[in-house]
């Protein structure tokens, strides 16, 4: 626990929040700069200088730092700094939610800054902005940790506290529609759509939109010229490393389209890989296919086709062979995630409509039930930003960017029947098989 008596006369000017002079500040709370931190409007520049021990390499009075955490009661809000500027002195504005102070700075090495003291704080998601209005120096600053205070840190603060954590807490939380499916037939196809509204495509997206107890299927955004489909089948084997996948329990590719890349992937779980680089659109809702079956020698063959608008047919992406295994489609998924850390800061949404099984009698049923569930991240607390429901006749789901309207995970949702059967000739869709 922090004291710090400090008399703040010409140290700095409050905008918005007038405080009192001999303030004492209480700092109880050490939030990590490297594990809560994003240069604004720039993956890259994130990259090159946030770090796990904090941000670095800050010289350009264009970088803005982010800092995010949440509260969970309202209160009074005392924010401090362990920041050091290595030469000459940085005139550094601080912005708590829109509230603006100055604050000028001269220590050599890492020392507690008191800043300021903010009034009467809401619950839920802050964004905490260091911009440097002028420098002496070559450097603006080092910054380690965010110091808080007062009474609104009486209860939870959330935050991405450990380093171990850092990675996947600064990709933010992952949240998945877990479809409820008639369990008593045999399904051989799963069929749906996604749309990407505008805006929403942000770099590091996984839109999953057929997942499967043994893999998935989906859209991604890799960067900002490169966009792709993924398909993937998780091996038997259970392991982060394809090369210990044992001869007889690799997944076996069957087929892929012409300009597919196709192989093996692994680090979260281990398997078949297929993607093709399409540059698909936000805003168009796209359709995707899933077949799975029992096939020959104790294994089962699974399938996924691509419907773009912009071509008007249908696409193969790949087929695999998984081993050791005898199932039809089961446990139907989508989800929503992010996987670069750079962008962790960026809210994102995607639109889920109009989910069909058919089953080995030859019928197609509707899929209007799912339940909304998220990720480790979410579930230990270290990120609060995410979101899911029905919205009429579609499912949806958001994450990422700090917003403070979130829903209860594992809450059941209900989506209005859209009665748009798929019309899929399945012998066309054969026949781009080899």
């Amino acid at each position: 626990m922090i004291f710090l008596l400090m008399t703040l006369v010409s140290l700095f000017s409050c905008k918005e929040n007038e405080i009192e002079e001999n303030v004492v500040y209480n700092f109880t709370i050490r939030i990590p700069a490297g594990g809560n931190s994003w240069i604004q409007n720039s993956a890259e520049r994130t990259q090159g200088l946030v770090f796990d021990t904090g941000v670095h390499n800050w010289i350009s009075t264009e970088d803005v730092v982010e800092s995010y955490f949440a509260t969970s009661q309202k209160g009074d809000l005392q924010v401090g700094l362990v920041v050091k500027v290595p030469d000459g002195i940085t005139n550094l504005e601080v912005s708590l939610d829109g509230n603006v102070t100055d604050i000028q700075l001269s220590n050599s090495s890492y020392q507690d800054i008191a800043v300021t003291e903010f009034k009467d704080i809401p619950i839920g998601y802050h964004k905490l902005e260091f911009r440097a209005l002028g420098k002496t120096g070559a450097y603006i600053a080092d910054l380690k940790e965010i110091l808080l205070g007062g009474s609104a840190t009486d209860s939870k603060i959330t935050y991405i506290k450990n380093t171990e954590h850092f990675y996947f807490g600064r990709r933010g939380p992952s949240d998945h529609l877990n479809f409820s499916i008639p369990e008593e037939k045999d399904l051989t196809y799963f069929y749906s759509e996604i749309e990407v509204p505008e805006g929403q495509d942000k770099i590091g997206s996984y839109f999953t939109a057929n997942g499967f107890n043994f893999g998935y299927f989906g859209i991604q955004v890799n960067s900002e010229t490169e966009r792709r489909v993924i398909f993937s089948v998780w091996s038997p084997y259970s392991t982060d490393d394809p090369s210990e996948i044992p001869e007889d329990q690799k997944i076996i590719l069957l087929d892929k389209g012409a300009v597919v890349n196709a192989g093996e992937f692994g680090n979260e779980g281990s398997g078949g890989h297929s993607h093709l680089v399409y540059n698909w659109k936000a805003g168009t809702t796209y359709k995707f296919l899933l077949k799975g079956e029992p096939s020959v020698n104790d294994s089962s063959d699974y399938t996924a086709w691509f419907y773009a608008p912009e071509t008007g047919e249908w696409q193969l992406i790949a087929s695999f062979r998984r081993p050791k295994t005898t199932s039809y489609l089961k446990r139907f998924y989508s989800f929503l995630e992010n996987f670069s850390p750079s962008t962790g800061n960026q809210e994102r949404e995607a639109l889920y409509k109009n989910q069909w099984v058919y089953d080995t009698s030859d019928t197609w049923t509707e899929v209007t039930e799912a339940k909304f569930t998220v990720d480790a991240t979410a579930r230990a607390g270290r990120r609060l930003d995410y979101s899911g429901g029905s919205d009429e006749e579609i499912f949806f789901l958001r994450n990422c960017g700090f917003f403070s309207d979130n829903i209860n995970p594992d809450t059941l949702f209900t989506r209005t029947s859209s009665n748009n059967k798929p019309s899929i000739d399945f012998e066309v869709l054969d026949k781009l098989l080899n």
